[in-house]
């Protein structure tokens, strides 16, 4: 059995251990796996750097972006999202923006953004924190819900009297809940209300602008109206909308949604049997699109993979 392993990256990041190497507690290398060679049996097949273009299920074949297809007996796919910072208009400035402009992008894309996500977590001195989670399905449902652990950071802050009296954390969503499971989104929303914090449901944010001031303005869209609101703001945490891969989208792999249509208990193909998915690229039931996910479906892949591989 030979198994080819196709990546774009060489090395990974490691999403765990966000706040611990981002606070210093680490060294930054902790922040990335050993490369992707170390991690797999020599007499594997490793393609890193590069992308598949094209999935031909009919044919068992596979296209690379280097110009190579290959042939598979079984396929894997684990293409997560595609995790767009430009798909909210004016959010690009905040990517590489210092540090005082306090705006924080939920994207482990780098092992830089480790570091520049905590300091914009913590520089938030007056005025209103915004916390944005984008339409479901998206890459790290329920782990980018910072507005309880912002709050307390800025409640500390008040009583150090470094930043405003007024300040106040607010949770946007275009969702109608915050978790999709009733009891976890139940008690979050009684939290927020202990707490002080605003829950604003139905909210899509469709760009960032400042005005003649330089005040940060964020501008949202309400799902139901269409209605159109404009929110002052000093510092936010934005989670950048997701959407599925045009991998999956253009093979005919996917569901109405554009996720990899698989039975939620095997996580083989609905169609095509010698084809099976985990990690947030998956359709067919409801569960978080976290590292943690993917890793409760290892075991599953595997034992399946290797069941229908041995007949």
């Amino acid at each position: 059995m030979k198994i080819a392993l196709i990546s774009k990256d060489n090395i990974y990041l490691n999403p765990a251990l966000y706040f611990p190497i981002a606070g210093g507690h680490m060294k930054p290398l902790k922040a990335e796996s050993g490369v992707v060679s170390a991690q797999v049996e020599n007499w594997s097949r490793i393609e890193c750097g590069v992308k598949a273009t094209k999935v031909l299920p009919q044919n068992n074949q596979i296209q690379l972006t280097n110009g190579k297809t290959f042939t598979y007996k079984a396929l894997v796919l684990a293409t997560g999202f595609d995790h767009r910072i430009d798909d909210i208009k004016g959010l690009r400035y905040y990517d590489t923006a210092k540090e005082s402009e306090a705006v924080f992008i939920h994207t482990l894309d780098t092992k830089n953004r480790f570091f520049q996500n905590f300091w914009h977590g913590w520089m938030h001195r007056a005025g209103d924190l915004i916390c944005y989670s984008p339409k479901t399905p998206y890459k790290g449902e329920g782990t980018d819900f910072y507005a309880l652990y912002y709050e307390s950071v800025m409640r500390q802050d008040k009583l150090q009297e470094v930043t405003s009296k007024g300040a106040r954390v607010q949770y946007y969503t275009p969702n109608k809940e915050i978790f999709q499971f009733p009891y976890a989104n139940e008690v979050a929303l009684d939290e927020c209300h202990k707490r002080g914090i605003d829950v604003c449901l139905g909210w899509e944010m469709i760009e960032l602008k400042t005005d003649s001031a330089h005040q940060k303005i964020a501008v949202f869209k309400n799902v139901d109206t269409g209605a159109v609101m404009e929110k002052p703001y000093f510092g936010a945490c934005i989670n950048p909308p997701s959407k599925p891969t045009s991998l999956i989208t253009d093979s005919g792999l996917g569901d109405v949604n554009g996720l990899v249509n698989v039975n939620k208990y095997t996580l083989q193909h609905n169609k095509y049997e010698n084809i099976f998915a985990f990690g947030d690229c998956i359709g067919g039931f409801d569960h978080t699109r976290t590292m943690h996910a993917a890793v409760a479906q290892n075991s599953v892949i595997k034992n399946n993979v290797l069941r229908y591989l041995h007949g």
